[in-house]
């Protein structure tokens, strides 16, 4: 299995990519740097990667899960409700593509205060 590392802050995340056309995409276009956004309780950033919606998409994620947001070309980390969330699930603004999991405890995320990854 693959993996990346995403960094942003004092925060590493390590992705376990799952084995997917995508997934793959995102290894292929590492390393990636970006500007962090964020929406809600999601942090995304854009990639260059193109691709389209496949099997994983889905727009409700639960924790660990990475998604990439297609019409973004976005990688998403969802730790919370967002906006149009209903209780305490995470809801992506669309579905997306999973692309991976981690295993590392979103309780110490917090909205970051500077926009680079």
């Amino acid at each position: 299995m693959k993996k990346i590392k995403i960094n942003f802050l004092k925060i590493s995340i390590l992705v376990n990519l799952h084995n997917t056309k995508n997934a793959a995409l995102i290894w292929e276009s590492c390393p990636i740097k970006s500007i962090v956004n964020t929406w809600g309780n999601e942090i995304y950033f854009e990639t260059k990667v193109n691709t389209i919606k496949d099997r994983t998409a889905k727009d409700i994620i639960n924790k660990g899960e990475i998604a990439f947001w297609v019409e973004g070309s976005s990688i998403a980390i969802g730790f919370g409700p967002t906006p149009i969330s209903k209780n305490n699930e995470i809801r992506l603004v669309t579905n997306a593509n999973i692309i991976g999991h981690t295993t590392v405890s979103y309780t110490h995320l917090t909205l970051p205060t500077t926009p680079y990854v």
